[in-house]
């Protein structure tokens, strides 16, 4: 569901410093000056680290702004989503990571920080999921773009540890790196309402939204408000097939062949392989065996008034 917005009074601005080395800070830096010169009452909050930045953002959101802009990635979002779920507060997103995955699924501007800055102010108000990731022992994440466990979280871990290249480019060369060591995994899925299945593959991806890895469509009929998971499963097909698929996946035409195994559920159990390292909105989401289920329409996020889907 999408409302038009009123001009918004107090806002709070919560920057990452740590993201897209460097970027988020920058992009920050000019949508507190785009919305101090068009009037808002803008309070800043900037930390050291990530984990500091997390802790600042519970406390921008408990003194209640009317919107709270976080200038940051994918994995910033994240860090701050229990709370900003727990208080209803819309949120505006300033593209400043490595993917910026979730403003590209909303059509809010990529390299326009006051753009973007605009649309909390008069930006229209989209309810949209959220995912919940609950592991065995209780710990619960939450995220807004796509999980991915395989060679996909296995590039998302290089991506983190890489200095260079920079931006969407240094997620694909970490995909080759990774192509050179694939490995298969033994999938065990169980999605409410359907059977449980088995499935060796190389990749798997379960998204609220159609994108990760900076723009590369994986669950390319994900919708962020259907209350869905999507559910795309790449078998294991040899080593030089996959490098076919990269192509394929980038185009987002690999659903609908045999080699690609595609769902839908609300909820969905992951229990092998054990051990092996998810991600979610490019950050470590814990190791399976996991639980994903979805939260419809509980988050407030301002988006363009006419996105592009």
């Amino acid at each position: 569901m999408t409302d038009q917005a009123g001009r918004a009074g107090h806002i709070a601005v919560l920057v990452n410093p740590a993201s897209g080395h460097g970027v988020g800070a920058g992009s920050g830096q000019v949508a507190i000056e785009r919305l101090r010169a068009r009037g808002a009452d803008v309070r800043v909050y900037q930390g050291a680290s990530e984990e500091e930045t997390a802790a600042l953002g519970r406390r921008a959101v408990d003194e209640g702004p009317d919107v709270l802009v976080v200038a940051g990635g994918d994995g910033t979002v994240s860090s701050v989503l229990a709370p900003v779920l727990e208080s209803g507060v819309p949120l505006a997103v300033i593209p400043g990571g490595t993917g910026n995955d979730l403003a590209r699924e909303h059509g809010i501007p990529l390299d326009d920080a006051a753009a973007a800055a605009d649309l909390a102010l008069d930006g229209a108000r989209r309810r949209v999921d959220t995912g919940t990731v609950t592991a065995d022992d209780g710990t619960v994440r939450r995220f807004v773009t796509v999980l991915c466990a395989g060679l996909d979280s296995l590039t998302n871990e290089r991506t983190n540890r890489m200095t260079w290249p920079t931006g969407p480019a240094r997620y694909k060369v970490a995909v080759y790196l990774e192509w050179l060591r694939l490995r298969r995994f033994a999938y065990r899925l169980h999605p409410a309402g359907a059977p449980a299945f088995e499935q060796d593959g190389y990749m798997l991806a379960i998204g609220l939204t159609r994108y990760y890895g900076g723009g590369v469509p994986i669950c390319p009929g994900a919708d962020p408000a259907d209350g869905l998971l999507d559910v795309t499963l790449v078998h294991a097909v040899g080593r030089f097939k996959v490098l076919a698929f990269d192509a394929l996946i980038k185009a987002g035409k690999h659903v609908g062949r045999p080699d690609v195994t595609t769902l839908r559920a609300s909820t969905i159990r992951l229990e092998s392989p054990a051990g092996l390292v998810a991600y979610a909105d490019g950050e470590p989401a814990g190791s399976l065996p996991l639980t994903l289920s979805t939260n419809p329409d509980s988050l407030t996020l301002c988006v363009p008034t006419h996105p592009l889907r």
